[in-house]
């Protein structure tokens, strides 16, 4: 069983645990850790284990500890090379976090829109951060006449204890624009040889979630950019008349949930509608599906369009929720602090309210655990110490913390 623990510490405490994966991790129980009625009860999945996997028996005691407090609302947090933690509030701003306690804001963050869902969103290092101090940002940019998901690049600059953004350049413009406040997504994730994927959302409205199947739109999209914005080489639409050059993969939802796994290939997990939260693993130019087909029905209960869940040309999902957990935030465990989730997906549930921890084999999953934390959990992370760093949200606003959980002394 879980054991969690909770208790405020004003630092972070950076030791390893040094352990080996025991090959017990992958033991199964029959058992899958959901056992909520389905929304979609008549929907049967497409491929055994697609849903509802078997849980791993052997999970760690862990304990979990308050190492930041009373922060402003949260959307995601990054590890800095010294062990501090650089955050990005909803509402615009960021802060460097040390010692358990936020910073005075980062001067030069661009405006957002910040209402719904939108705000300030993905925060990522320049993969040579140590020496350019480069970071990129994600977030909901106003324009004229709506706004859209945006990704910009600057240099973290400090001096004397404050920071600042400076040479702050917008790179990449998620188009058409879209007077709404749903669905903007969004994860950046440095992939091999610098490439930037950026994942977005379809804007959620009946009119233009449509156009998550449209190469000439960039709504419902994976892109692959390079770290000036520019469409990534040997993308796969990048010689196709009336396609957006920049996409790698479409037909997605909201993307909030996005890692590489230990081979360098990209994984992520989007919001589905009422029972179709689903973990894809994007390939180059494949199409998956949304809005014409999922799993799980509209919020209202109807099918949604004409309730198919497969057609040819169109991806399976390589796993899905029903009921939803609510993903936001997703990391690949790859250190030693809690050998029994080595090689394991861990994603943020808004809705399940703790981690979600997948392990996969080959491209499929091969068993699902939870880990409570009482909490709607919006960003996941791998600390230096080999913990698991998340990042919780109260709906609607209201302060945030970050969570360290380790395994159990």
């Amino acid at each position: 069983m879980f054991h969690n623990k909770r208790f405020l510490t004003s630092t972070m405490l950076w030791a390893v645990v040094g352990a080996s994966l025991s090959s017990a991790a992958y033991a199964q129980s029959a058992s899958p850790v959901e056992t909520g009625r389905a929304n979609a009860p008549d929907q049967k999945p497409a491929f055994e284990g697609q849903t509802r996997a078997p849980q791993a028996t052997a999970q760690p005691d862990v304990e979990t500890s308050v190492v930041a407090d009373g922060l402003p609302h949260l959307w995601s947090m990054e590890f800095l090379p010294d062990g501090r933690i650089i955050v990005a509030a909803k509402e615009g701003a960021m802060h460097i976090v040390a010692d358990g306690k936020a910073g005075a804001a980062i001067d030069g963050v661009p405006d957002v829109a910040s209402d719904g869902q939108g705000g300030l969103l993905d925060i990522a290092l320049a993969p040579d951060f140590e020496t350019s101090r480069t970071i990129f940002f994600s977030f909901s940019e106003p324009r004229d006449g709506g706004n859209g998901t945006s990704v910009a690049s600057a240099k973290l600059s400090e001096d004397g204890g404050t920071a600042k953004l400076e040479n702050v350049n917008v790179i990449f413009r998620q188009m058409p624009t879209y007077d709404g406040d749903k669905h903007f997504g969004s994860r950046l994730v440095f992939g091999p040889d610098n490439a930037l994927y950026v994942t977005v959302g379809e804007r959620s409205d009946a009119t233009p979630r449509v156009q998550a199947q449209d190469l000439s739109s960039g709504l419902g999209k994976v892109f692959r950019i390079d770290t000036e914005g520019k469409a990534f080489e040997g993308n796969p639409f990048a010689s196709q008349k009336n396609a957006l050059p920049e996409i790698w993969s479409y037909g997605h939802r909201n993307l909030q949930a996005a890692a590489l796994d230990g081979q360098g290939r990209l994984w992520t997990v989007e919001h589905g509608p009422k029972g179709g939260d689903e973990l894809n693993m994007p390939k180059a130019g494949l199409n998956y599906g949304w809005p014409v087909i999922t799993y799980g029905v509209e919020y209202s209960g109807r099918a949604v369009g004409e309730g198919a869940t497969s057609k040819d040309g169109m991806e399976q999902p390589a796993y899905y929720w029903d009921p939803v957990i609510g993903p936001s935030g997703m990391v690949y465990y790859d250190a030693e602090q809690i050998p029994e989730w080595k090689g394991a997906f861990i994603v943020g549930g808004l809705v399940s309210q703790g981690l979600v921890i997948l392990k996969i084999d080959g491209d499929k999953v091969a068993t699902e655990n939870r880990l409570p934390l009482d909490a709607r959990i919006r960003d996941v992370k791998v600390g230096p110490d080999g913990a698991v760093y998340a990042v919780t949200e109260q709906r609607g606003g209201g302060n945030s913390q970050i969570l360290r959980i380790a395994k159990s002394s």
